[in-house]
């Protein structure tokens, strides 16, 4: 603010120009304490009986309120719920029944009474739900994935019920069962943790290795817990890192294994290239750093050697790396190389597999590699070699044979070698081709044609982008058998 010939002058501070740290929230997520409060409960519908177990699992102590009782009310009056107590009063309720309350539901059909009871809640200020009618909440359930005391709780605002159940479903593919011990464990050990390790930085790596165990499903223990606090000092004191070699499939994120999505959320720093689609780095950590090493044939890039190297370097300054490779890492992705060089390094690794692009490329054709009217195996082959030519010992005469669905990876350039070599061994020049450019992702291609028009194939479909040749009997399927959102040239 400032004077300007006699007025006031407004401007905006720094602050006020900068990004919001958070966008607009359409409600306010809160985990509300309820062990040993009172709640009151109207109503003793099948959705009221839900409320009433999920009120007294966290601890409250349930008055429900209700003249008649639902099958699913009396039996969990009958059994019990997890934790809490729910005592019931077979009469209608009244206004002093609000005494006291930490909270206050009622299930009802007549808009009036949702109104009186609102009404009634916010004249004694405690916060009310009125089951099923949004109008008259203060507060609102969401899905909740439940690994007490680590509990998750997804909300939609009520624009979608069944999106928030579907959200839910996914989350809780992503949670072990473990997970619940390993956050009982984790409550208890805090103070102990301070003690041992007084480094506010190390007791962070401390917590992310104890997470990636705790992602593992595997059961944790104390013992395992001060085991896990001196293999975190000593690695300090080391500097010791570690390496993923990580699958991230041909570029659809949905194909991305949850152990891919975990170790990406663990890392430091992810090296990636140009097969890894933004969607999938998207997924990992966001304090990650990113480091981009190309790799893609025919272009310009780090060479294996230099990556090896960064890679290797990255490990021993204790960092965790994530190397993020298309499709599968132990199917032409140079990961023998890596893991030469890791080992003779003395750098611990692990490789997490992917969904090759034959595989997720079959999926989509709707067509079976292994058709047993039309092949005994399948041979994954690389189209080229370190000189960047089709590599000179393939065994052209075997691949030729016919009974066997071929895949040949990175030869866009070299097709039409794939091509006259597989004819002059003897394989029928209209034998079915398709390739596939882009599989899995948005803009995916098929072409479908002969192995005599190969060559005419690549040239229509490539444009620069990654390809795999399909060769053999079992693609003549594929015609006619379209999957609808693909586009075929």
């Amino acid at each position: 603010m400032h004077m300007m010939d006699g007025q006031i002058q407004h401007t905006e501070s720094p602050k006020s120009q900068s990004l919001n740290r958070m966008e607009e929230l359409a409600v306010l997520p809160i985990f509300l304490k309820l062990k040993g409060k009172r709640v009151l409960l109207v109503g003793g519908s099948e959705g009221a009986a839900w409320k009433a177990e999920l009120l007294a699992a966290s601890g409250a102590e349930v008055d429900l309120i209700a003249e008649d009782l639902s099958p699913a009310m009396q039996e969990l009056l009958a059994r019990g719920a997890a934790d809490g107590t729910i005592t019931h009063h077979a009469r209608p309720w009244s206004i002093n029944d609000f005494d006291m309350a930490a909270i206050a539901l009622i299930d009802c059909e007549k808009d009036s009474e949702a109104c009186a009871f609102y009404c009634a809640a916010k004249a004694v200020k405690v916060p009310v739900n009125v089951i099923d009618n949004p109008k008259y909440c203060d507060f609102q359930f969401g899905s909740i994935i439940n690994r007490s005391p680590v509990i998750v709780g997804v909300s939609t605002d009520g624009a979608s019920p069944i999106l928030g159940q579907a959200i839910r479903q996914k989350i809780e593919t992503l949670l072990p069962p473990a997970l619940a011990q390993a956050g009982k464990l984790a409550k208890a050990f805090r103070d102990q943790l301070k003690e041992m390790i007084p480094d506010a930085g190390l007791r962070r790596t401390f917590w992310e290795k104890y997470v990636e165990k705790a992602f593992s499903s595997k059961q944790m223990n104390e013992k395992g817990l001060i085991e896990l606090t001196e293999k975190t000092i000593n690695d300090h004191k080391e500097g010791e890192g570690f390496v993923s070699l990580v699958g991230s499939g041909p570029g659809d994120a949905d194909l991305l294994t949850i152990k891919a999505v975990r170790v990406l959320q663990s890392a430091d720093i992810i090296m990636f290239d140009d097969l890894s689609s933004p969607a999938i780095l998207e997924l990992a950590r966001r304090e990650a750093e990113r480091l981009y090493v190309g790799k893609r044939g025919g272009r310009k890039s780090c060479s294996q050697v230099e990556i090896n190297k960064m890679m290797v370097d990255l490990a021993l300054s204790g960092k965790r790396v994530v190397r993020l490779k298309g499709g599968d890492p132990m199917i032409f992705g140079r990961a023998g190389e890596e893991i030469k060089d890791l080992l003779e390094a003395g750098i611990a690794f692990e490789v997490v597999p992917g969904i090759t692009a034959a595989s997720a490329a079959a999926a989509n054709m709707g067509v079976s590699l292994t058709h047993r009217d039309h092949a005994q195996s399948v041979r994954f082959v690389t189209g080229h070699s370190k000189s960047g030519k089709i590599p000179e010992n393939l065994h052209w005469q075997g691949m030729a044979s016919g009974d066997t669905s071929l895949v040949f990876y990175m030869a866009s350039r070299t097709g039409h070698e794939v091509s006259k070599n597989l004819i002059q061994y003897g394989m029928a020049g209209d034998t079915s081709v398709v390739i596939a450019a882009n599989v899995s992702r948005e803009n995916q291609r098929f072409w479908h044609g002969t192995l005599q028009d190969l060559p005419e194939g690549i040239e229509k479909i490539a444009q620069n982008d990654p390809i795999i040749i399909c060769v053999g009997t079992v693609f003549s399927l594929f015609e006619g058998k379209v999957i609808k959102s693909l586009s075929v040239l």
